[in-house]
């Protein structure tokens, strides 16, 4: 292993700062790192990947915008060193998703990585909250919790933040409102099995099953909720089958959640957390809302469903405990 790499901005001094360390320096990992430099989410950036000209490279790039950004350090290196001390580390490092190939038919090669990288993370930042990004992350972030022993609140999944981004936006475009008046969530699944739930879904504090057309908007009925749904499930495999990944609201995604564990934010968030009785739901990792602050995810929000929701997030769960069980877990 090479030492930190020498390419380094100079440290800040002062009081103590936030860390944010970035596991793989690939698409996504590389995009999360400038959403966090651009917002100014954390004082220090490090990047981790076992690909040292690759890290070096995007550390430099991202060292030559510090000019336009609010003071940051950002270092990066193929040693997990890099990582000491960090507050919150984030894992995007896996296997790529390829077009037509589903999120579950990355779960073999994706947690043999976690059981190599996993403990040496934990010896250098055994304090840090972990927050896992790469697919299938509900299988992922439940063999992290085995792997790692950490406390369930301590490690959790990036779930189906993005997927109800994509679900507010396709709302709002319907609507003719903006997308923050849009209040909706996916839960279950990070991947086909994922629910809607329409049931506590709000537009400028009116139910969404309420809803009545503004500006000549379409009802929001069945079928154009069936239709929105669809199109959320869809998303991933469009732009992948377009671009070769998804990188930029993932990474969007990420630094949100990010921000909420470094300013102790006590944001409720559909994030993927290890479930116990959540609606009879346990030992398997789901995204339902959930209150996310420093110490990680502290507990899990009991939102309103109707039957065919909760039978929906049930067989969710059903389906990623099927594929945890075909991994030993």
């Amino acid at each position: 292993m090479a030492a930190l790499s020498d390419i380094q901005a100079a440290q800040p001094s002062g009081s103590r700062t936030t860390k944010l360390a970035v596991v793989g320096a690939g698409a996504v990992g590389s995009t999360l790192a400038f959403a966090a430099l651009t917002r100014g989410s954390a004082r220090t950036i490090a990047l981790l990947d076992v690909n040292r000209e690759k890290v070096e490279a995007e550390v430099l790039d991202l060292q030559h915008g510090l000019m336009f950004t609010s003071q940051a350090h950002v270092t990066g290196s193929d040693d997990v060193a890099v990582c000491e001390g960090a507050d919150v580390v984030v894992v995007t490092a896996g296997a790529k998703q390829k077009p037509g190939q589903s999120r579950i038919d990355l779960a073999e090669g994706t947690i043999g990585l976690m059981r190599k990288i996993l403990p040496g993370l934990v010896d250098v930042a055994p304090d840090a909250t972990y927050l896992m990004v790469t697919n299938p992350v509900d299988v992922v972030t439940y063999a992290a919790l085995k792997i790692s022993g950490l406390p369930r609140e301590q490690i959790f999944g990036s779930g189906t933040v993005l997927d109800s981004s994509r679900l507010r936006v396709g709302l709002a475009e319907r609507c003719g409102v903006a997308v923050g008046n849009v209040h909706a969530y996916i839960a279950g699944e990070h991947g086909d099995s994922e629910i809607a739930l329409w049931s506590s879904a709000s537009i400028g504090g009116v139910p969404l099953l309420d809803w009545e057309p503004v500006g000549g908007a379409r009802p929001i009925d069945a079928s154009v909720r069936a239709e929105v749904h669809h199109e959320v499930v869809d998303s991933a495999y469009r732009i992948i089958a377009g671009k070769g990944a998804t990188n930029y609201a993932v990474g969007l995604a990420a630094t949100r959640i990010i921000e909420a564990v470094l300013k102790d934010e006590r944001r409720i968030m559909p994030v993927s957390s290890l479930l116990d009785d959540y609606y009879g739901i346990s030992d398997v990792c789901l995204s339902v809302p959930s209150l996310v602050d420093r110490r990680g995810v502290t507990d899990n929000v009991r939102v309103p469903m109707s039957d065919d929701e909760l039978a929906g997030l049930r067989a969710s769960a059903e389906s990623v405990r099927a594929v945890q069980k075909r991994f030993g877990f």
